[in-house]
């Protein structure tokens, strides 16, 4: 696809100018354990929002904010454990020029060298010979979130205007829920974030290792239970066993009855509030980068359901997909309990997709659940009940957000970016896009194999300079008004 190229060089020459400086900001944010989860890391948490603050006062941000959101809720061990605030800030406010809003986290999940780490996960590791960043958080999401004051300062090391205004918000609980988030950002809609033409987010990574990504389609979460529970406690099997009707047989059994081996779910109406697929949205399939070899790498197994790539992709990402979880009040140790269990729970979900309509799916779910219940005629009682849900979300990959994203991916990786959705789920896009009715980007900085939430989590250097390279150039071309 030809286009207007903008002369963005001395803008990535600076960016590569500056490379040292950039992975010693990213150096200094990794070795503060911003750990979301831990309460005893709290005020580290609090620490790396002061950082933040103090990087965003350097690099000329004004109308800097710290967002308090009071006290955590129920459960915490200390009652009067305080939540840690959103940081908000401004570069420009010219009224002439677009407003982008760009969202990160600055809290990384837990991470302890005797996990398996092969290096300190709060020291972050540069692997010179692989060109690798190791640490606790170099690509969720504080690389990407550096990467962002990384191309304010490669703009004012050059005297160059930022093309657009800049908000920033960085929340620090994403690893534990993002608790207070949404209801900030529906208070500030028409406050802080008055006047935002569009919201950008990095806080996803490639599909895969070699070709970068734009993501406009989210699956969302519909969490369900199924509880069953007959005796007053759990019994003995030599005693009970073939004289009492038994949970565990009926759970299994309505469990059964919800997905087959194939994936196909069970539960009758749910594929047809499925979106159809357009001849438009299948030929975005048709070059993306990604092969079955792929799947089998990343499940450490031959055992996919799909043998080709567009039959893959699709089921991952824009049909919905019921999982089994697991079951709570069995048996699960080693060796060998002849336990009747009294009351056990079963965990499943759906992954949901355009249309579904979650409301009707939680029906179509309770109604099938009941019917095949009443079928059985048991006398244990039974209840299904759904325990969270988080809905779907799909952009328009044709609007000028994904134009400008995609020229400037083009212009620094010289290669058109996959169109890709993903099968899990993000849920504070939604968020923005609805509570401040404007477009949202996923533009995402790292490899599908950055380890996110595992072990030796990393960033390659390159997607690293590079992403910075892509941010600012997107900011150029949706500026111009790609």
């Amino acid at each position: 696809m030809s286009y207007e190229k903008l002369d963005l060089q001395p803008f990535f020459d600076t960016v590569d100018e500056l490379k040292p400086q950039f992975i010693e900001r990213l150096r200094k944010a990794i070795a503060i354990p911003s750990v979301s989860a831990d309460e005893t890391l709290r005020p580290q948490v609090v620490k790396m929002a002061h950082f933040l603050v103090d990087e965003l006062k350097s690099l000329g941000f004004h109308d800097i904010q710290l967002k308090d959101l009071g006290t955590q809720p129920p459960p915490v061990a200390d009652p009067k454990l305080q939540l840690p605030p959103i940081v908000l800030a401004r570069f420009g406010s010219n009224p002439d020029k677009k407003t982008v809003l760009v969202y990160g986290h600055y809290d990384v999940q837990p991470a302890l060298k005797d996990d398996g780490w092969a290096t300190e996960p709060f020291e972050m590791t540069l692997n010179e010979a692989q060109d690798i960043m190791y640490g606790r958080g170099t690509t969720d999401d504080k690389g990407p979130v550096i990467g962002w004051l990384n191309v304010i300062e490669a703009h004012n090391k050059l005297g160059w205007e930022l093309p657009v205004n800049l908000v920033v918000c960085f929340e620090g609980m994403e690893e534990s829920g993002s608790l207070g988030l949404d209801k900030l950002v529906e208070d500030e809609a028409n406050q802080y974030f008055k006047g935002v033409d569009q919201v950008t987010i990095s806080d996803n990574y490639w599909l895969g290792t070699k070709k970068p990504v734009l993501t406009y389609g989210l699956r969302g979460c519909n969490y369900y239970q199924i509880i069953v529970e007959g005796p007053g406690a759990d019994l003995h099997s030599g005693i009970f066993g073939g004289i009492i009707a038994e949970p565990m047989t009926d759970l299994v059994h309505l469990m059964g009855e919800l997905v087959d081996n194939k994936g196909k779910i069970l539960i009758p109406g749910v594929y047809d509030m499925v979106a159809p697929l357009t001849d438009k949205e299948d030929a975005l399939y048709d070059n993306i980068d990604f092969s079955v070899d792929e799947l089998n790498a990343a499940s450490g197994s031959e055992t996919a359901l799909h043998e080709n790539k567009k039959d893959i992709l699709k089921h991952r990402w824009r049909y919905p997909s019921l999982s089994l979880h697991g079951i709570e009040g069995a048996f699960s140790g080693a060796g060998a309990k002849t336990v009747i269990p009294a009351k056990v729970v079963g965990k499943f979900s759906i992954r949901t997709v355009p249309d579904i309509d979650s409301g009707k799916l939680d029906q179509l779910v309770f109604e099938h659940v009941t019917k095949k219940w009443q079928e059985l005629g048991s006398k244990n009682k039974f209840k299904v009940e759904l325990i969270h849900d988080g809905n779907y979300w799909v952009s328009n990959p044709f609007n000028k957000a994904f134009t400008a994203a995609s020229h400037a991916t083009q212009d620094v990786w010289n290669v058109v970016p996959d169109m890709t959705r993903e099968g899990g789920s993000i849920p504070i896009t939604l968020t923005f896009e609805k509570a401040l009715g404007v477009d949202v980007l996923l533009l995402p900085m790292g490899r599908g194999d950055d380890g996110a939430h595992s072990i030796n989590e990393k960033l390659d250097v390159p997607n690293y300079i590079n992403g910075c390279k892509t941010l600012g150039g997107f900011l150029h071309y949706y500026g111009r008004g790609e």
